[in-house]
């Protein structure tokens, strides 16, 4: 019985022997008679590409400044006397020449009225003493008088010419004094804090009165570091250097803050040896009165111009120790590895040499590439814009 099933084992391992071999003699010649299969190559990288580009690029430093008011005026009496009234408001605009105060003119009205009875006098006299020296000289060439009482006549009036000139000059001294009871502003401006009222006692020894400072045209006072001077005054900039102050932003403004432009208006002589900079100072427009004196504001200075200069994003440089390279796409759609030199830095752009215009740099996706790789442009998400160097928003160094 063993026997037989032992045998029975042997059969049924013989048969599954030849079934597997004939199923792999078929599957070796269905292998055969298929075509060979093609070797894919590799897949091309998707990438973000921005293009370099030739324009002016100004070098511009930025440095936190202080708004000061060009022309200041603190404004005291030159009499002592008495305030009748107050013709402004605290923290008014003026106009040059808006009245500001007037005082108790009583005394100096008098004088001037008593100074100009007196010249009428005297020009009464001289009227009186010219008709007298013509009717002397009728007479003299009549030989009716002597010489000598023309002589006399003569210089009783060249006497009375001389008193009314001095008549004159009181009148004008008197027109001076009373003058001076009135204020007015010696520019425009706006008014500070007032320190008298109607009826206040005022001296010109005493605490001003008043104080006027300008707002438009302003101010703004920064230091530049000494490394920047050759820059500052190297062709004349001095005179011609543009400046832009940045406006604080409001809380509730969700906009870039305004900027306000201006130009440069006085270099110090000095260098500042304890920081190490010069202090340069600019005057802007403000007809909207956005600065104000004492402000903290950003300022950022260009001090001259690049010329053509191959501009491309900051995001597209690859930095290796002091080395700078991008990845430049070629005709054949593949990345190639290209050294480049950082000229100058600002905001989202660089200023950088080894490049052609319209050279393609790769922006985004450089970290899966090696030289060679095959890539091709991503398409722009939802929102997204083509990435350029133009298009860096917040950049400090725009076109010129």
């Amino acid at each position: 019985m063993k026997k037989k099933t032992l045998s029975l084992w042997i059969l049924a391992a013989a048969i599954a022997a030849g079934t597997a071999g004939a199923a792999w003699r078929l599957s070796t010649k269905g292998l055969r008679s298929m075509p060979p299969a093609v070797s894919a190559g590799p897949t091309p990288q998707a990438v973000s590409l921005s293009m370099a580009q030739k324009r002016d690029v100004p070098v511009t430093i930025e440095a936190t400044g202080t708004v000061v008011s060009l022309n200041t005026v603190d404004v005291r009496p030159q009499v002592s006397s008495t305030i009748r009234e107050v013709a402004i408001k605290e923290g008014q605009f003026v106009k040059r020449g808006d009245l500001l105060f007037s005082f108790d003119d009583r005394a100096d009205r008098a004088n001037l009225e008593k100074a100009q009875a007196q010249l009428l006098r005297d020009k009464a006299s001289l009227a009186d003493l010219e008709r007298q020296w013509s009717r002397a000289q009728e007479l003299r060439a009549q030989n009716f008088i002597a010489q000598s009482a023309a002589d006399t006549v003569l210089s009783q009036l060249e006497a009375q010419r001389a008193l009314v000139g001095a008549d004159e000059a009181a009148v004008h001294a008197s027109q001076v004094a009373h003058s001076y009871n009135a204020i007015r502003s010696p520019l425009g401006g706006r008014a500070g804090a007032i320190a008298v009222y109607p009826g206040s006692l005022v001296a010109p020894t005493g605490p001003a009165l008043v104080t006027i400072s300008q707002i438009d045209p302003i101010g703004v006072t920064f230091a530049v570091p000494e490394a920047q001077l050759g820059s500052l005054l190297a062709g004349g900039t001095r005179e011609s250097a543009q400046i832009h102050v940045q406006l604080p932003d409001a809380p509730q403004q969700r906009q870039s803050p305004e900027a306000l432009e201006g130009a440069v208006s006085f270099v110090d002589n000095t260098v500042d040896s304890a920081t190490g900079t010069i202090r340069v100072k600019g005057s802007l427009a403000n007809p909207k009165h956005q600065l104000w004196p004492g402000q903290f504001v950003t300022v950022r200075m260009t001090l001259y111009v690049m010329k053509d200069a191959i501009v491309v994003p900051q995001a597209a440089i690859i930095l290796r120790g002091n080395e700078r390279s991008v990845y430049v796409v070629d005709a054949a759609g593949q990345a190639q590895l290209k050294r480049v030199q950082q000229r100058y830095a600002a905001g989202e752009i660089a200023v950088v040499e080894g490049l052609q215009p319209g050279e393609r740099v790769v922006l985004e996706g450089k970290q899966n590439l090696r030289p060679g790789t095959p890539v091709r442009e991503a398409q722009a998400g939802p929102g997204k814009a083509a990435s350029s160097p133009a298009s860096g928003g917040g950049t400090r160094a725009n076109p010129a």
